[in-house]
């Protein structure tokens, strides 16, 4: 299951039925889950632990120090859950000591190929990153959320639950959840009606969350007023209460 052209360190721990192809190099402090398999020509840097079933293509680059200038060599980790796809030449760095310590990735994600995922980034469950779509540090994407390609996304930002930015998008302000965003800046065009239909959200649900965009974009009311009028819908609808509760966070503001 080891070719024997790949370099591993004494210090990585690999599980039952990992596959490392040829020409990859693992490093110390690196923990690989059972059912993982990497491609030839990647490198996986420490400390780092992957989960099970994921699959890393070739040439990928992952747990590797952080690209910021405040880093001084510390020790920052890189946390990856199960049944994810890293697809060829993307990179997943470690976190910084200027904010947790650690970059978390959770359970059946797509990265395509040449997707970045900067230190500190909180990555969900079930997130698609479409080629070379990339992430400054300390983004947060939260599960089903849809980056198409080249999209950009500007540090601290954070991404709601099924949320979609069409493809090159430029990101500087947070996406509510359910928010279709495209442009560069990027605006609102709507709500991700299609994949939440695909995801079982039933037509009360989606009814409900089509009311609380237009409160939220096109009735013309202050962001204060328009989270009081969500606020009523958010009290029948737990799915319109995780928008509201995601706008009241603040946070960078959302595009608007």
């Amino acid at each position: 299951m080891i070719h024997p052209s790949a370099v591993i360190d004494p210090g990585a721990r690999l599980a039952a039925g990992v596959d490392v192809g040829p020409f990859a190099v693992i490093g110390p402090g690196v923990e690989i889950g059972e059912g993982t398999r990497v491609g030839p020509h990647t490198v996986i840097r420490g400390p780092t632990r992957i989960g099970r079933d994921n699959r890393i293509f070739q040439f990928a680059s992952v747990g590797e120090d952080p690209q910021d200038m405040k880093y001084g060599g510390e020790e920052t980790r890189l946390e990856i859950g199960d049944r994810n796809q890293i697809r060829e030449c993307a990179t997943l760095h470690r976190g910084t000591v200027q904010d947790q310590g650690v970059t978390r990735v959770g359970d059946d994600n797509l990265f395509m190929a040449y997707t970045h995922v900067a230190h500190d980034c909180r990555i969900g469950n079930h997130v698609i990153m479409a080629n070379a779509a990339s992430l400054g540090g300390h983004v947060e994407i939260q599960d089903w959320a849809i980056l198409g390609g080249f999209t950009i996304v500007h540090q601290f930002c954070r991404l709601g639950a099924h949320s979609f930015c069409a493809m090159g998008s430029a990101l500087s302000k947070d996406v509510p959840p359910y928010v279709t965003v495209g442009g560069q800046p990027a605006a609102p065009h709507g709500i991700n009606s299609e994949g939440l239909r695909r995801r079982g959200f039933s037509p009360a649900a989606i009814a409900a969350i089509k009311r609380a965009y237009r409160a939220l974009y096109l009735a013309g009311l202050k962001l204060d007023e328009a989270l009081e009028r969500i606020g009523g819908l958010a009290a029948e609808v737990p799915e319109v209460a995780a928008l509201a509760a995601f706008v009241a966070e603040r946070g960078r503001g959302i595009v608007r």
